[in-house]
C-alpha cells in the first residue's frame, strides 16, 4: 500500500481539544478506552444536519461495540433558526458545528462535513440538487469514505422516498447509496488518490423505526426479513450511565435548536433495515461477518492477545502499572505493515498511555488573539504524576519554527515550566472557519485544499510538538496553543488562540432604510487587532449617494483600541439599494474584514471573520405610527429593523405590563416562537387579548406547530402547520387586492415581493376561524396554494394578526419591499 497523507481518527477520549478545558481522564474511561483497542471496526452516520443524527446509536456503536464511529453531516445547519441568540446564516453553522462536536465529545463519535450549504427547507431532492452541486457534494461523500473507511454506512433516511420529508433529507441518503459503490472505483474522483486509497465498505443500512412506516401498528405488521434490532439500552458501569442517559446529554448539546433531552433507562431497540453489501450473519450484530479482530491485519493477533491480558490487569488505583505491556503491544503496532488500522490504533494507544502516565502538557498564550507579527507570550507547563523514566527532550513549535531542546527528566508529579517569547510570522494564516474564506454560492461554500473538505473545523497552525520518551520509547504529542483565564464565578476558563487580520472595520447597522431624502449618520467602528496601528477609513457609494467626509484617519496606540467614525449620507431623490463594504487602508493593504466574537457557554469562543457588508436602501415608504412594543422570542433582529424607518421600539415585560402602558402603543409585535418559549404568554395572554378589544393591533409571527405554551395563540381558533414556500422567488398572489394591507398607506404591487432571500415563510396555518381573511396566497412549484402566511382578523376594536412570511429574514437583509409591507401591517385600522 502507498503512504498516504494520514488521517487519524481516535475515538472514546482525545488529546486534542480546541479550546475546551482538557478532560481530565479517570480510571474508568481509561480502562474503556484500553477495551476499545481491541476492536478493528467503524461505521459512519449519514445525514443531512447537525440535530439529524440518532446519538442513541452513535453512542451504542462508540461504547457499547467499541466501533470507530463518525457522523457525516452534509451541512452545518445554516438556514435554521436559532433559539438562544439571534445569530444566522454563516454565524449560526458556525454554532452548530460547534455544537456537533459538543455532542461527539459526549458520546465518543466523530464528525464530518461536506462543503454543501443549509441553503433552507426544500421540499424535493430535485431542488435540492439544482442548489447544491451534486457532483461536489457526492465527491464530498466518497472523499469521508475513503478518509474514515468505514466497514458500515449506516443512512438516517430512505433514498426511496423523494418528496415526503425535507429534501435535503433524502439527499443524503441518495447520495450515501450511490458513494457506497463509487467510493471502491479507481475511475471516480481519481485526484482523491493523492491522499487516500479507494476503500470499499462492506454493508449499507437506512436506521428505520415504526415513524417511517406512519404508525406502530403499521410497523409491527411490516416485513422484518431485511431488520436488524439492536438493543441499545446498555448501563455502562464505568461511567455510571445508561447509553440513553449518554445520548441525551448529546443530543442536547444542540441547545441552537431547542433539542434539551431527558434520559432513558433500560432496554430499548433501534432497527436497520440492510440495503446492500454483505448481510450480517446475526440478527442482533450488524458487524457479524466482519473481521473486527488484531487478526485482520497481518501479523496483528498477538497483539489482540497482549491487548486482552492488560484488560483483564488493569488496576483502577494504579493504571500506570499496565504502561510497560501498553509500551510493549505499542512496540508491536509500530512493527507492523503501514496501514489504516495500524495508524488508527497506534494513535488510540499513545492516547492510553499518556494517561496511564498520568501526563499533562499545555501551552498557555497570554492573550487570546494576535495578529501576524505580534509578540506574544507562552507559558509551556509539562508533568509526570505516574509515569517512571519520563524525559522532556524538545518541544517544537509549529507555525514559527521554533525548537526548544531541552532533554529535561521529568521528576515524578514535580511541575516543569517555561516562558517563552515569540513573534507570529507575518505570513502566518488566519485560523478563521476556512469554509468562510471564499465567496461561496447559495447552496456551496468554496474549498480549494482537498485536506481541509470535510474537517469540522480549520486546523490550528500554531500548535506545539512535545516529544518525549516514556521508559525509552520516543513519543510526541501535539498541543493547541491555547488561552486560559479566571473569571470569578466559573473559574478556570479556556479559549482557543486565534490569528486574526490586524483590524476589523463593523458597520454598526446592517441595513440603512432611507424613507426620505434626507441625509443619515452612518457609524462606522474600526477596532485595531494590534498596537500601533496607523491608517484611514472610507465608505465608497455609487453615483447619486453622497458620503461625507470621503475618509477619516485614524491612531491607534494600543490592541484592541476602537473608534465610531460618522459619515453622513444622502440617498439619491429616486429608489435605490446599494450593498457596500467599509475600506480601511493600512500602508498599501486594504481591509474589510468585520469580527463576530460567538460566546456561549457550552461550545469553545468562536472568533468568525468575515468580509463586513452592509445596505443602504432610498426606500418610497409610508408609515402610521410610531410607538411599536415588542415582545421578544427566540430572537430575531426585527426590532432594529423596524428603528431604521423611524419606529420607537419599546421591549415589553407582559408579566409587569399595565394596561395604561400598554393602551399608549400604536401596534404590539410578537417575536419569532415566542408562544414556543415564553412561558408567562400562557398566563398573561390575556392582556394581548384586552388590548386588541380596546383598539390596538397584534402582530404574532411565526411559531413552530410542537411546544407551544398556549393553547390557541390568537383570540379566534388558529391551526399552525408545517405548511411553507421554500422558494423565495415563488409567485405571491392578492386574495383581495383591495385591502387595507395592500393598500394603506403604501400600495404594495407584485415588486415588493422581489428580492426575497432563503424562503417566502415557513408555519403557515391551515385552518382558521371564519373571522380571519387571508390576504395573501402562495406556492412552491408542484403544490397547492398556500393562504395561512398572511391572516387578519377584527377582533373588538382592534386587530389581530398572523404571519408566516419570514419577516425575520428579510427585514435585516434590507428587502425593501418587506418593509413596505410590514408598515402596512402596523397601520392596519389607523386610516
Amino acid at each position: 500500500m502507498r503512504n498516504k497523507l494520514l488521517f487519524i481518527c481516535v475515538a472514546f477520549f482525545s488529546l486534542h481539544l480546541v479550546a475546551q478545558a482538557p478532560k481530565k481522564e479517570t480510571s474508568g474511561t481509561i480502562h474503556a478506552a484500553i477495551k476499545k483497542l481491541n476492536f478493528l471496526g467503524s461505521a459512519l452516520y449519514i445525514a443531512a444536519h447537525p440535530d439529524d443524527e440518532n446519538t442513541r446509536l452513535i453512542t451504542y456503536l462508540s461504547n457499547d461495540i467499541k466501533a470507530n464511529t463518525a457522523y457525516l453531516s452534509l451541512t452545518r445547519g445554516d438556514g435554521g433558526q436559532n433559539l438562544i441568540g439571534t445569530e444566522i446564516r454563516e454565524e449560526l453553522g458556525v454554532i452548530r458545528t460547534q455544537e456537533l462536536l459538543a455532542a461527539r465529545r459526549t458520546d465518543g463519535g466523530k464528525q464530518f462535513f461536506s462543503r454543501a450549504n443549509d441553503f433552507g427547507y426544500s421540499k424535493h431532492p430535485k431542488e435540492t440538487f439544482k442548489i447544491w452541486d451534486k457532483d461536489d457534494v457526492l465527491s464530498d461523500v466518497v472523499w469521508v469514505i475513503r478518509k474514515f473507511q468505514p466497514d458500515v454506512i449506516i443512512n438516517r433516511f430512505d433514498y426511496r422516498t423523494p418528496g415526503t420529508t425535507h429534501g435535503h433529507h433524502t439527499g443524503s441518503a441518495i447520495l450515501s447509496f450511490e458513494a457506497f459503490d463509487l467510493a471502491g472505483d479507481k475511475d471516480e474522483y481519481p485526484e482523491q488518490l493523492s491522499f487516500v486509497d479507494t476503500w470499499q465498505p462492506n454493508r449499507l443500512f437506512f436506521n428505520t423505526s415504526w415513524w417511517f412506516y406512519g404508525s406502530q401498528e403499521k410497523f409491527e405488521k411490516a416485513d422484518k426479513t431485511n431488520l436488524y434490532g439492536l438493543d441499545i439500552g446498555t448501563y455502562y458501569p464505568l461511567v455510571g450511565k445508561s447509553n440513553n442517559e449518554i445520548a441525551s446529554e448529546s443530543r442536547s448539546m444542540h441547545k441552537s435548536q431547542g433539542f434539551g433531552s431527558i434520559g432513558t433507562r433500560g432496554s430499548s431497540t433501534e432497527y436497520l433495515e440492510w440495503l446492500k453489501g454483505g448481510k450480517p450473519v446475526s440478527k442482533d450484530d450488524i458487524f457479524s461477518g466482519i473481521n473486527t479482530t488484531w487478526s485482520r491485519l497481518e501479523n496483528g493477533a498477538p497483539i489482540g492477545k497482549l491487548i486482552s491480558e492488560i484488560d483483564e490487569e488493569f488496576d483502577p488505583t494504579a493504571p500506570q502499572q499496565s504502561l510497560a505491556k501498553l509500551l510493549k503491544a505499542r512496540k508491536m503496532i509500530q512493527n507492523l505493515e503501514d496501514s489504516h488500522w495500524k495508524n488508527v490504533k497506534l494513535s488510540e494507544i499513545e492516547n492510553v498511555i499518556y494517561h496511564c502516565a498520568g501526563l499533562y502538557l499545555e501551552v498557555i498564550a497570554d492573550e487570546h488573539y494576535a495578529a501576524p507579527s505580534s509578540e506574544i507570550k507562552l507559558d509551556i507547563e509539562a508533568i509526570n504524576r505516574l509515569g517512571d523514566h519520563v524525559v522532556l527532550n524538545q518541544i517544537h513549535l509549529e507555525g514559527i519554527d521554533q525548537n526548544l531542546v531541552l532533554n529535561k527528566k521529568l521528576d515524578m508529579n514535580q511541575r516543569f515550566s517555561q516562558i517563552e517569547k515569540i513573534v507570529l510570522p507575518k505570513n502566518i494564516s488566519t485560523t478563521n472557519a476556512y469554509w468562510l474564506n471564499n465567496p461561496g454560492t447559495m447552496g456551496m461554500y468554496h474549498v480549494d485544499e482537498q485536506h481541509l473538505i470535510s474537517l469540522p473545523e480549520t486546523p490550528r497552525v500554531l500548535r506545539a510538538r512535545f516529544e518525549l520518551e516514556i521508559e525509552n520509547q520516543k513519543f510526541t504529542f501535539f498541543k493547541d496553543i491555547v488561552y486560559k483565564e479566571r473569571d470569578p464565578v466559573k473559574g478556570e476558563v479556556y479559549k482557543p488562540f486565534d490569528i486574526t487580520t490586524p483590524v476589523f472595520v463593523d458597520v454598526l447597522e446592517n441595513v440603512y432604510i432611507f424613507a426620505n431624502d434626507e441625509p443619515k449618520k452612518v457609524a462606522v467602528k474600526v477596532r485595531a487587532g494590534k498596537e500601533n496601528l496607523e491608517g484611514k477609513v472610507e465608505i465608497d457609494l455609487p453615483k447619486g449617494w453622497k458620503v461625507s467626509p470621503k475618509d477619516f484617519d485614524f491612531n491607534f496606540k494600543n490592541k484592541d483600541e476602537e473608534r465610531v467614525f460618522t459619515f453622513e449620507v444622502t440617498p439619491p431623490k429616486k429608489q435605490s439599494e446599494v450593498t457596500f463594504s467599509p475600506i480601511v487602508t493600512l500602508g498599501k493593504k486594504e481591509y474589510s474584514d468585520v469580527l463576530a466574537e460567538i460566546t456561549y457557554d457550552h461550545i469553545p469562543n468562536q472568533m468568525v471573520v468575515m468580509k463586513e457588508k452592509a445596505k443602504v436602501v432610498r426606500l418610497d415608504i409610508k408609515k402610521k405610527g410610531d410607538n411599536i412594543g415588542y415582545i421578544m422570542g427566540a430572537g430575531d433582529l426585527v426590532p432594529e429593523s423596524l428603528e431604521q424607518i423611524g419606529y420607537k421600539i419599546h421591549p415589553i415585560d407582559i408579566r409587569n405590563a399595565t394596561e395604561k402602558e400598554l393602551a399608549k402603543l400604536d401596534a404590539i409585535i410578537i417575536g419569532i416562537r415566542a408562544f414556543n418559549t415564553k412561558e408567562d404568554l400562557n398566563i398573561y395572554q390575556y392582556k394581548l387579548f384586552d388590548y386588541i378589544e380596546n383598539g390596538g393591533t397584534v402582530i404574532a409571527q411565526y411559531n413552530t406547530n410542537r411546544g407551544l405554551k398556549v393553547d390557541n395563540i390568537a383570540p379566534y381558533a388558529l391551526n399552525i402547520s408545517r405548511d411553507r414556500v421554500t422558494e423565495e422567488n415563488a409567485k405571491v398572489k392578492f386574495i383581495n387586492p383591495k385591502h387595507d394591507i395592500l393598500n394603506y398607506p403604501n400600495k404594495i404591487t407584485k415588486k415588493d415581493f422581489e428580492g426575497w432571500v432563503q424562503e417566502r415563510g415557513l408555519y403557515f396555518a391551515n385552518k382558521w376561524d371564519k373571522e380571519f381573511e387571508p390576504i395573501l396566497s402562495s406556492r412552491d412549484e408542484g403544490e397547492s396554494a398556500k393562504k395561512g402566511g398572511l391572516l387578519v382578523a377584527k377582533y373588538g376594536k382592534g386587530y389581530f394578526i398572523y404571519t408566516g412570511y419570514s419577516w425575520f429574514r428579510e427585514l435585516p437583509a434590507g428587502v425593501p419591499g418587506a418593509y413596505r409591507i410590514f408598515a402596512n401591517l402596523i397601520s392596519i385600522g389607523k386610516k
